[in-house]
Protein backbone atom coordinates (compact mmCIF):
# COMPACT_ATOMS: atom_id res chain seq x y z
CA UNK A 1 0.00 0.00 0.00
CA UNK A 2 1.19 3.47 -1.09
CA UNK A 3 1.49 5.68 2.06
CA UNK A 4 -1.35 7.99 2.50
CA UNK A 5 -0.50 11.76 2.44
CA UNK A 6 -3.25 13.78 4.27
CA UNK A 7 -3.23 17.57 2.21
CA UNK A 8 -5.37 19.73 4.72
CA UNK A 9 -7.10 21.87 1.99
CA UNK A 10 -7.58 25.82 1.61
CA UNK A 11 -10.85 27.40 0.79
CA UNK A 12 -11.67 29.52 -1.78
CA UNK A 13 -13.68 32.62 -0.54
CA UNK A 14 -15.41 33.61 -4.39
CA UNK A 15 -17.76 31.64 -6.11
CA UNK A 16 -16.77 29.22 -8.40
CA UNK A 17 -17.26 29.20 -11.78
CA UNK A 18 -18.56 25.25 -11.83
CA UNK A 19 -20.67 25.55 -9.02
CA UNK A 20 -21.56 28.95 -8.29
CA UNK A 21 -20.43 28.23 -4.14
CA UNK A 22 -18.42 29.59 -1.97
CA UNK A 23 -15.91 28.50 0.61
CA UNK A 24 -14.97 25.55 -1.73
CA UNK A 25 -12.06 23.56 -0.55
CA UNK A 26 -9.38 23.20 -2.27
CA UNK A 27 -5.43 21.82 -2.51
CA UNK A 28 -3.47 23.38 -4.88
CA UNK A 29 -2.18 20.52 -7.76
CA UNK A 30 1.38 21.13 -8.06
CA UNK A 31 1.66 19.99 -4.31
CA UNK A 32 -0.88 17.04 -5.20
CA UNK A 33 0.93 16.11 -8.32
CA UNK A 34 4.09 16.32 -6.34
CA UNK A 35 2.91 13.77 -3.57
CA UNK A 36 1.84 11.17 -6.24
CA UNK A 37 5.41 11.89 -8.15
CA UNK A 38 6.84 10.68 -4.80
CA UNK A 39 5.22 7.61 -4.26
CA UNK A 40 2.43 9.09 -1.68
CA UNK A 41 -1.50 8.94 -1.74
CA UNK A 42 -2.88 12.08 -1.75
CA UNK A 43 -6.01 12.28 0.50
CA UNK A 44 -7.79 16.02 0.76
CA UNK A 45 -9.02 17.12 4.15
CA UNK A 46 -11.57 20.27 4.31
CA UNK A 47 -11.07 22.39 7.26
CA UNK A 48 -14.21 21.07 9.64
CA UNK A 49 -14.61 21.58 13.27
CA UNK A 50 -11.42 20.05 15.47
CA UNK A 51 -13.36 17.65 17.55
CA UNK A 52 -13.30 15.31 14.40
CA UNK A 53 -9.76 15.22 13.67
CA UNK A 54 -9.31 11.78 15.74
CA UNK A 55 -11.18 10.13 13.19
CA UNK A 56 -9.42 11.27 10.37
CA UNK A 57 -6.27 9.57 12.03
CA UNK A 58 -6.16 6.28 10.47
CA UNK A 59 -6.65 7.61 7.05
CA UNK A 60 -3.29 9.12 6.60
CA UNK A 61 0.36 8.37 7.40
CA UNK A 62 1.68 11.63 6.60
CA UNK A 63 0.80 15.25 6.79
CA UNK A 64 1.11 17.80 4.44
CA UNK A 65 0.48 21.45 5.73
CA UNK A 66 0.50 23.85 2.82
CA UNK A 67 0.42 27.59 2.09
CA UNK A 68 -2.28 29.75 2.69
CA UNK A 69 -3.39 32.85 3.82
CA UNK A 70 -1.73 34.39 7.47
CA UNK A 71 -1.99 32.60 10.52
CA UNK A 72 -4.18 34.26 13.25
CA UNK A 73 -2.11 36.07 15.74
CA UNK A 74 -4.34 35.16 18.55
CA UNK A 75 -3.08 31.71 18.41
CA UNK A 76 0.17 33.04 19.47
CA UNK A 77 -1.46 35.65 22.14
CA UNK A 78 -0.75 38.94 19.51
CA UNK A 79 -3.22 41.67 18.56
CA UNK A 80 -3.08 42.05 14.80
CA UNK A 81 -0.03 43.99 12.88
CA UNK A 82 -1.35 46.77 10.52
CA UNK A 83 0.46 44.68 8.00
CA UNK A 84 -1.44 41.42 8.57
CA UNK A 85 -2.50 39.75 5.78
CA UNK A 86 -6.22 37.79 5.27
CA UNK A 87 -6.41 35.02 8.29
CA UNK A 88 -8.76 32.08 8.10
CA UNK A 89 -9.38 31.03 11.86
CA UNK A 90 -11.34 27.48 10.85
CA UNK A 91 -8.40 26.55 9.11
CA UNK A 92 -6.23 27.56 12.07
CA UNK A 93 -8.06 25.90 15.01
CA UNK A 94 -8.56 22.67 12.42
CA UNK A 95 -4.79 22.38 11.69
CA UNK A 96 -3.48 23.07 14.81
CA UNK A 97 -5.60 20.05 16.24
CA UNK A 98 -4.56 17.91 13.25
CA UNK A 99 -0.72 19.20 14.10
CA UNK A 100 -1.29 17.96 17.74
CA UNK A 101 -2.54 14.51 17.41
CA UNK A 102 -0.66 13.95 14.00
CA UNK A 103 2.59 14.50 16.34
CA UNK A 104 1.38 12.24 19.12
CA UNK A 105 0.64 9.52 16.66
CA UNK A 106 3.72 9.77 15.02
CA UNK A 107 2.64 10.64 11.98
CA UNK A 108 5.36 11.91 9.51
CA UNK A 109 4.94 15.66 9.13
CA UNK A 110 6.28 18.13 5.89
CA UNK A 111 5.18 22.17 5.89
CA UNK A 112 5.81 24.97 3.43
CA UNK A 113 5.61 27.99 3.59
CA UNK A 114 2.20 29.28 5.88
CA UNK A 115 2.35 25.61 7.02
CA UNK A 116 6.33 25.80 8.41
CA UNK A 117 4.38 28.87 10.48
CA UNK A 118 1.65 27.05 11.36
CA UNK A 119 3.59 24.20 12.63
CA UNK A 120 5.78 26.56 14.33
CA UNK A 121 2.68 28.49 16.38
CA UNK A 122 1.00 24.92 16.96
CA UNK A 123 4.04 23.66 18.93
CA UNK A 124 4.60 26.79 20.71
CA UNK A 125 6.12 29.34 18.86
CA UNK A 126 5.28 32.21 18.15
CA UNK A 127 5.78 34.82 14.54
CA UNK A 128 6.93 37.85 13.03
CA UNK A 129 3.37 38.93 11.85
CA UNK A 130 5.10 40.88 8.79
CA UNK A 131 8.54 40.88 7.79
CA UNK A 132 8.79 44.62 9.03
CA UNK A 133 8.54 43.63 12.04
CA UNK A 134 11.73 41.84 11.90
CA UNK A 135 14.59 44.56 11.83
CA UNK A 136 17.43 42.42 10.47
CA UNK A 137 15.47 41.62 7.58
CA UNK A 138 16.60 42.92 4.08
CA UNK A 139 16.26 39.81 1.60
CA UNK A 140 13.07 40.35 -0.77
CA UNK A 141 11.14 37.61 0.48
CA UNK A 142 8.45 37.85 -1.58
CA UNK A 143 9.96 37.57 -4.90
CA UNK A 144 8.57 39.26 -8.04
CA UNK A 145 10.15 36.39 -10.30
CA UNK A 146 8.29 33.75 -11.55
CA UNK A 147 6.75 31.21 -8.80
CA UNK A 148 8.81 28.25 -10.19
CA UNK A 149 11.91 30.26 -9.86
CA UNK A 150 14.69 30.08 -7.12
CA UNK A 151 15.45 33.82 -5.98
CA UNK A 152 17.54 33.54 -3.26
CA UNK A 153 20.21 31.61 -1.54
CA UNK A 154 19.75 29.59 2.35
CA UNK A 155 22.14 28.28 4.34
CA UNK A 156 21.70 24.58 5.74
CA UNK A 157 23.03 23.50 8.78
CA UNK A 158 25.44 20.44 8.65
CA UNK A 159 24.02 17.18 9.79
CA UNK A 160 20.60 18.61 9.62
CA UNK A 161 18.13 16.19 7.85
CA UNK A 162 17.30 19.22 5.10
CA UNK A 163 20.98 18.71 4.32
CA UNK A 164 20.95 15.45 3.12
CA UNK A 165 18.41 16.06 0.82
CA UNK A 166 19.31 19.72 -0.57
CA UNK A 167 22.68 19.96 0.77
CA UNK A 168 24.04 23.33 2.26
CA UNK A 169 23.68 26.20 -0.08
CA UNK A 170 20.66 25.73 -1.77
CA UNK A 171 19.05 28.54 -4.15
CA UNK A 172 15.18 28.59 -3.49
CA UNK A 173 12.01 30.28 -4.24
CA UNK A 174 10.19 32.49 -1.66
CA UNK A 175 6.74 33.97 -1.72
CA UNK A 176 5.98 34.97 2.52
CA UNK A 177 5.81 38.05 4.38
CA UNK A 178 5.60 36.74 7.40
CA UNK A 179 8.36 34.16 9.10
CA UNK A 180 9.52 32.64 12.45
CA UNK A 181 10.05 34.95 15.90
CA UNK A 182 10.78 32.09 18.34
CA UNK A 183 10.94 29.12 17.54
CA UNK A 184 8.85 26.36 19.14
CA UNK A 185 10.49 24.19 22.04
CA UNK A 186 10.52 21.05 20.44
CA UNK A 187 11.97 22.05 16.84
CA UNK A 188 15.06 23.42 15.68
CA UNK A 189 16.17 26.08 12.94
CA UNK A 190 18.39 23.86 10.81
CA UNK A 191 18.42 26.70 7.35
CA UNK A 192 18.15 30.66 7.22
CA UNK A 193 18.47 32.97 4.75
CA UNK A 194 21.70 35.98 5.18
CA UNK A 195 19.55 37.81 6.47
CA UNK A 196 18.92 35.38 8.77
CA UNK A 197 14.58 34.72 8.23
CA UNK A 198 14.29 31.00 9.42
CA UNK A 199 14.04 28.80 6.20
CA UNK A 200 13.62 25.36 7.75
CA UNK A 201 12.80 24.14 10.88
CA UNK A 202 13.21 20.34 12.42
CA UNK A 203 12.58 17.64 15.15
CA UNK A 204 15.82 17.50 16.56
CA UNK A 205 15.23 14.01 18.07
CA UNK A 206 13.57 12.43 14.91
CA UNK A 207 12.72 12.84 11.71
CA UNK A 208 9.17 13.28 12.23
CA UNK A 209 9.18 16.59 11.24
CA UNK A 210 10.98 18.99 8.54
CA UNK A 211 9.28 22.17 7.32
CA UNK A 212 10.66 24.34 4.76
CA UNK A 213 9.64 28.32 4.07
CA UNK A 214 9.84 28.20 0.42
CA UNK A 215 7.99 26.23 -1.88
CA UNK A 216 9.18 23.25 -3.34
CA UNK A 217 5.99 22.10 -5.03
CA UNK A 218 6.52 24.45 -7.49
CA UNK A 219 9.94 24.01 -8.37
CA UNK A 220 9.73 19.88 -8.15
CA UNK A 221 9.67 19.17 -11.66
CA UNK A 222 12.98 20.91 -12.43
CA UNK A 223 14.73 21.04 -9.67
CA UNK A 224 16.28 17.44 -8.02
CA UNK A 225 16.73 19.27 -4.46
CA UNK A 226 12.79 20.00 -4.46
CA UNK A 227 12.55 16.38 -5.14
CA UNK A 228 14.06 14.93 -2.82
CA UNK A 229 12.00 16.78 -0.06
CA UNK A 230 8.77 14.78 -1.28
CA UNK A 231 10.66 11.60 -1.84
CA UNK A 232 12.49 11.69 1.98
CA UNK A 233 8.20 12.95 2.93
CA UNK A 234 6.52 10.17 1.55
CA UNK A 235 9.54 7.43 2.21
CA UNK A 236 8.82 8.72 6.44
CA UNK A 237 5.18 8.66 5.99
CA UNK A 238 5.98 4.88 4.19
CA UNK A 239 7.49 3.94 7.73
CA UNK A 240 4.65 5.15 10.00
CA UNK A 241 2.02 2.99 7.15
CA UNK A 242 -1.33 1.70 9.00
CA UNK A 243 -3.75 -0.50 7.86
CA UNK A 244 -7.21 0.49 7.22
Amino acid sequence: MRPRIALPADTLDEATNIINERNAAFAPRPAVEAIVKAGGLPVILPSVDPTDVAEYLPLFDGVLFLGGADVDPTFFNEEPHIRLGKTYRKRDLFEVELLKQAVANNKAILGICRGLQLINVGLGGTLYQDLSEDKTAYIKHSQAAMGNQPSHHITVTPGSMLSTLVGPRPYVNSRHHQAVKDVAPSLQATATADDQVVEALESPNSDQILAVQWHPENMYKHHEESRQIFANFVQRAAKRTTTL
